[in-house]
């Protein structure tokens, strides 16, 4: 590597490293562990960079061999014989750097790989109390960012240090033996080359951090502002102006920011670059004035050149490793943290299959209230200092009721009540606190996921579709679902129409959260779904709260069609919606205060029937 290179390589390193980050003691130990699923392309990895940092050594020294044996008049052949050897060196380590750069390419894909991996199946097995808290820019950066920093403790810095301390090694032991003065007056320059890079190096690193910073928020900006939603807001409040004033604001900065980074580059690169060549002017000075006193051969004045270029590269990568290693583990550490966190709801080891047939519903003196903000969750992922680690208030105190299989149950309260929270609860989305919850008899906590996921479906007042076709959002109810069956939930939710109608049909994507479709459409796509997985539990929660009367009468027929001989528990703030459920339940404050059917809960004059004389008087 040349001088301008070994500058430019230090630079680089120092300001893409930070030594104020920290990580918890453990975390060395578990990188070990996790390196020794490596072992053998690890061993191999530093075997190659070993025999790499050697042949870079030897170059100079047969370069000298040939410097002498000219001067020396020695026969041609010997000069031939060098020259082929020196050839040979240089395409062994061109085949060794394709070695080492495929270990080291292998390798760190597959810390890539195994990491993510693992980060992204266990954050789907977490509550999903953790993804109401968390903020999805802070868990994708561990995914990205971290990960790959983390890599670059297996691909970069290993090898680094490795090849660094090998050649350093054996270039210091050439020059020594070659010549122990010029050695130490260049070593003796050393200082003028790292105190500047790294003062240099801190200061463009914090400079990069700004950047990032800055470049962060205008990706939050635009991520938020590009949305449907996040448009539709700004436009209705006329804010255009404002949202860019605030981002020319921030990417000015970050303009400033590169000119300043740019220039300060430069002047380090340029000034080092000037050490580097005073030394090489005193090594060719010193050495000429020895070989001319016969005390130094002409071939050890080019070899010591030659191996000085090859000194100060080693010497600043060995002199960053540290804050390299440092910034690695942090990397790690961050990863580990996500690893950490345990899910909140796990499958038995011993889980068994729901029975098979019309399911019933029992809930047993249910209690619950939400997890708190520590149990589920990370500070960094929040954006807050500290966790909140209050407990929160009882939702549920004490709810029992029981559906039989192939009835329907209502439930109707004020908003808050906790309706919603039973069928999440039911869907085991979350556990209860006390109590029990029964599918056909069994405890669901006894329950695989597999069949709970295939027996329970779920329509929820939001409709959320993926940034995907249609096709393939409805066949995540049923993946092997036929052309024709798709179709037939289509027709059933009475969409087939209008999907027909589009140019693209059933490829026609739906944009982000089904944005490209209105309310009532996207809800009527969830009901196909639903009606395509055809579950033996179906619960709705306000599921027809963003249609009209036409469409909601519409799709009140399909679900009356998908719901016979089914379980279902319907959560409506429409009371018109529930007349005809076989028993209604009036939650209040986590309590059943009533429960009925419709005639004989209007008839108690209580809390039913002042919401229904409320709501109509209304109408």
């Amino acid at each position: 590597m040349s001088m301008e290179g070994a500058a430019h390589g230090s630079l680089w390193r120092l300001s893409m490293a930070t030594e104020k980050s920290s990580y918890r003691p453990g975390t060395p130990k578990r990188v070990l562990e996790f390196a020794g699923r490596y072992k053998g392309k690890l061993t191999a990895f530093v075997i190659v960079s070993v025999i790499g940092a050697a042949l870079a050594v030897a170059t100079p020294v047969l370069a000298g061999r040939v410097i002498d044996a000219i001067v020396a008049g020695e026969p041609s052949s010997v000069v031939v014989i060098l020259a082929v050897i020196i050839a040979v060196i240089a395409l062994a380590d061109a085949a060794i750097g394709l070695v080492n750069r495929w270990l080291s390419a292998n390798l760190g894909e597959g810390v890539i790989y195994d990491l993510r991996t693992q980060v992204f199946d266990h954050v789907q097995k977490m509550p999903i109390a953790f993804f109401n808290r968390t903020r999805t820019g802070a868990l994708v950066s561990r995914l990205n960012n971290d990960v790959i920093g983390a890599q670059s403790a297996f691909a970069g810095t290993l090898s680094g240090v490795v090849s660094n301390i090998v050649a350093l090694v054996l270039t210091l032991i050439v020059m020594v033996s070659t010549s122990w003065q010029v050695t130490l007056l260049a070593v003796f320059l050393l200082p003028i080359f790292l105190i500047p890079a790294r003062r240099m190096g801190r200061s463009l690193a914090r400079l990069r951090r700004e950047a990032a910073e800055y470049n962060a928020t205008m990706g939050a900006q635009m991520t938020e502002r590009f949305s449907a939603p996040g448009a539709t807001l700004v436009k209705l409040f006329g804010r255009p102006a404002h949202e860019s004033h605030e981002f020319a604001t921030r990417a000015a900065a970050v303009r400033d920011i590169g000119i300043k980074t740019a220039m300060r580059q430069f002047v380090f690169v340029t000034a080092l670059t000037l050490v580097a060549a005073l030394a090489l002017a005193l090594v060719y000075g010193l050495g000429g004035v020895y070989a001319l006193g016969g005390e130094l051969a002409a071939g050890d004045v080019v070899t010591l050149a030659m191996l000085l270029t090859r000194l100060y590269a080693p010497l600043t990568g060995l002199a960053n490793a540290r804050v390299e290693i440092m910034s690695a583990l942090v990397s790690f550490d961050r990863v580990f943290e996500i690893l950490d966190l345990k899910p909140m709801i796990v499958e038995k080891p011993t889980a068994t299959a729901l029975p098979d047939g019309p399911l019933s519903l029992s809930v047993k003196n249910a209690r619950f209230a939400y997890p708190s903000a520590d149990q589920v969750s990370l500070a960094s992922l929040e954006d807050v200092a500290v966790l909140d680690s209050r407990a929160s208030a009882t939702v549920l105190k004490g709810v029992s009721f029981t559906v039989p299989a192939g009835s329907t149950t209502a439930l109707v309260g004020s908003s808050g009540a906790g309706k919603s929270t039973i069928a999440q609860l039911v869907s085991r989305l979350y556990d209860v606190d006390e109590g029990g919850i029964e599918l056909g008899g069994m405890n669901i906590r006894d329950a695989t996921f597999a069949s709970l996921r295939s027996s329970i479906g779920m329509v929820t007042q939001d409709g959320h579709m993926f940034h995907d076709t249609i096709r393939n959002n409805l066949l995540l109810a049923a993946p092997s679902a036929t052309e024709e069956e798709v179709w037939d939930a289509l027709r059933r939710a009475r969409l087939e129409p209008l999907v027909r109608a589009m140019p693209d049909g059933l490829e026609t994507v739906v944009g982000e959260r089904g944005y490209r479709l209105s309310g009532g459409e996207r809800q009527r796509m969830t009901i196909a779904r639903l009606l395509l997985q055809a579950p033996r539990l179906v619960i709705l929660d306000e599921a027809t709260a963003a249609l009209d009367s036409t469409n909601e009468a519409a799709v009140q027929a399909a679900l009356a069609e998908a719901l016979e001989g089914r379980t279902a528990v319907i959560i409506a703030h429409r009371l018109s919606t529930i007349r005809n459920a076989d028993e209604i339940l009036v939650i209040e404050d986590g309590e059943i205060v009533e429960q009925g059917n419709h005639f004989e809960l209007l008839s108690h004059k209580g809390r039913y029937s002042e919401l229904y004389e409320t709501q109509f008087s209304q109408s």
